[in-house]
């Protein structure tokens, strides 16, 4: 049970993560590679997708 909590918690925190990320993009630009102007949030989600579904994935297979 405690396993299945901390997996579920942990895709939660990693979108909770990303979607900070994403709102301080927009606010103002990381400056990381790819990520030089305000318009290129949608890469951070694309990216958070990806993530939340291998961690899905990973829960589903353990």
């Amino acid at each position: 049970m405690a396993a299945m909590l901390v997996k579920g918690s942990m895709s939660k925190f990693l979108a909770l993560v990303i979607v900070a990320m994403m709102v301080i993009q927009l606010i103002r630009p990381l400056g990381w590679p790819g990520l030089k102007r305000r318009s290129d949030f949608w890469k951070l989600a694309v990216l958070a997708m990806a993530a939340i579904s291998l961690t899905a994935a990973l829960g589903h297979w353990t």
